[in-house]
């Protein structure tokens, strides 16, 4: 058989090339969450690795999805990949030295036009030579663009998330903030009172008190950092994110001849919870969308007003007033359910359309089962992923190279967390939410 093909099976034969592609869908066809997972496996044979992380803050709930050694990934944090991002070029690949992990290790580095990362550290155990390219036949031009197209899948679905996904990443924003900011405090007072015995007057020791203050100034300095990099990841200003939602009606509305009006929000200092700032870009793009299917469209105004505790889009047009509500309500259902928004609609025949969309600003209240899944840590989550293919224990076990006993203790606590009474029940939380096993 030439080497141009491969077996498919009994009638037919697949390109190696068409196979490629064909194994590229799949890693951006499965859930969000495990991209980074299906991206590894993609790779591994054209490029082999012992950690790859794919960076991105359409994504504020996880802005890191990680796969390989756990060593390496479970201690990666997001100051060393703006770092790499800093260094990264966006015509080629980068080759560096650079702290990753905690360690400083040779990496290779991705940075698409979406302004998504990929830092790959490639295989120690293979010859120096093979660690420095591809596998032959792979390009860095094939491999950029491999990786362009997982980086738009991650922007189509973060803007198009389903309300599972929207309601857990908003748990995870809202976990991770509560966290830092726990830790934030109990760090300053520790660090406060450090400081407090270091400058008292009856130490000795002026030369060492001196420089242990300045250690825990700095500390103290760096530790507020932390929490002030956190809340960017977590929230978008307001005036970038309304920048963003015009870049993103462009392609929407060019081939309509129309006159458009932006009415920017006040407020430039303020900012909006990371979902917020997506979900309304959906919004605004769905109802213009709307609108445009519309006859006799002279006239496109979009608003928005951020208020102490709501932000309102506003968008309205001078057309026919012959927008479907129903259709638009129901798009937008699952959404506005998720966010506790309010959608009004008014449609006069013969002068125009407006819909209004209201979001709280506010957490919403918890929902059975909305923030549950941020409680389980990440060896949970890889177990509740196998219970979602309704695997058992033993199976489990074998998977993930621990006794069976190990796997009841984690379904047990996987049940107490989700506060559900069988496996079944938990399955189908971790189906929802796009959690599955490889």
């Amino acid at each position: 058989m030439s080497d141009a093909v491969v077996e498919a099976g009994a009638d037919e034969v697949v390109d190696p090339a068409i196979r490629q592609w064909q194994e590229l869908r799949a890693v951006i066809d499965g859930p969000l969450p495990e991209i980074a997972t299906r991206f590894s496996r993609f790779l591994t044979r054209v490029w082999p690795h012992d950690a790859l992380i794919i960076f991105t803050r359409e994504c504020t709930g996880r802005p890191r999805k990680v796969a390989g050694d756990s060593a390496i990934v479970e201690r990666v944090t997001i100051d060393e990949l703006e770092v790499v991002k800093g260094d990264a070029r966006r015509d080629a690949i980068t080759r560096i030295d650079a702290v990753v992990g905690g360690a400083r290790r040779p990496i290779r580095a991705v940075l698409d036009d979406t302004d998504t990362l990929l830092v790959v550290l490639p295989k120690t155990a293979v010859r120096p030579a093979r660690t420095a390219g591809l596998a032959v036949g792979v390009s860095e031009d094939l491999m950029r663009s491999w990786f362009a197209i997982v980086a738009t899948s991650i922007r189509q679905q973060v803007s198009q998330a389903s309300p599972d996904y929207l309601a857990e990443s908003r748990a995870a924003s809202s976990e991770r903030a509560r966290t830092i900011a726990q830790l934030t405090e109990a760090h300053e007072d520790t660090l406060a009172s450090i400081l407090g015995t270091l400058r008292a007057r009856d130490l000795d020791d002026r030369t060492a008190r001196s420089a242990a203050a300045d250690a825990a100034s700095s500390a103290l300095i760096a530790l507020r950092g932390v929490g002030d990099t956190d809340r960017k990841l977590a929230t978008e200003a307001l005036a970038t994110a309304f920048g963003r939602m015009q870049e993103e009606l462009e392609p929407v509305l060019r081939h309509l001849d129309i006159d458009v009006e932006y009415v920017p929000p006040t407020g430039e200092n303020r900012s909006l919870p990371g979902e917020i700032a997506y979900a309304a870009r959906a919004i605004v793009r769905a109802a213009a969308v709307a609108f445009g299917a519309e006859r006799r469209l002279a006239r496109l105004r979009i608003a928005w007003d951020c208020r102490p505790d709501e932000l309102v889009l506003d968008v309205r047009d001078q057309g026919a007033g012959e927008v479907d509500s129903d259709a638009l309500a129901r798009q937008l259902a699952g959404r506005l359910q998720t966010l506790d928004g309010r959608l009004e609609v008014e449609s006069i025949p013969g002068w125009g359309s407006r819909v209004a969309v209201h979001l709280p600003l506010a957490i919403p209240g918890a929902r059975p089962g909305e923030d549950l899944l941020s409680a389980l840590n990440p060896r949970e989550v890889e177990v509740l992923g196998h219970l979602a293919l309704g695997r058992r224990n033993k199976q489990i076990a074998t998977d993930l190279g621990v006794s069976e006993s190990t796997v009841k203790f984690h379904v047990a606590a996987i049940l107490q967390k989700l506060r559900v009474t069988n496996r079944g029940e938990a399955g189908l939380l971790a189906a929802r939410a796009g959690i599955t096993a490889s």
